[in-house]
């Protein structure tokens, strides 16, 4: 496998890793209520909120006042992930 392949693997892996961040700060700050005029706070909703919405669609994933979206997506996204490195290497 050549380096360009291998950098675009590694560049997708980057990718899955910090929005499994950005999913794991919005659920966190979704515990807290903070301002939801802050930009911070618009941004992560507007990165994850899509997400969610999609997953929502198809898995019921309220119990209670749990929300089990998030830990959906980031499980998806460890599989994508497991996926990808089995592909590249």
């Amino acid at each position: 496998m050549n380096s360009i392949s291998i950098a675009f693997f590694q560049t997708i892996q980057i990718v899955i890793n910090i929005y499994i961040w950005i999913i794991i700060a919005s659920a966190l700050l979704s515990w807290i209520r903070p301002n939801p005029y802050n930009p911070i706070v618009r941004a992560l909703y507007s990165l994850t909120e899509p997400v969610y919405n999609a997953i929502r669609k198809v898995i019921p994933t309220t119990f209670g006042m749990i929300d089990l979206a998030p830990m959906i997506v980031i499980f998806i996204l460890i599989l994508l992930e497991n996926l990808i490195v089995r592909y590249a290497f």
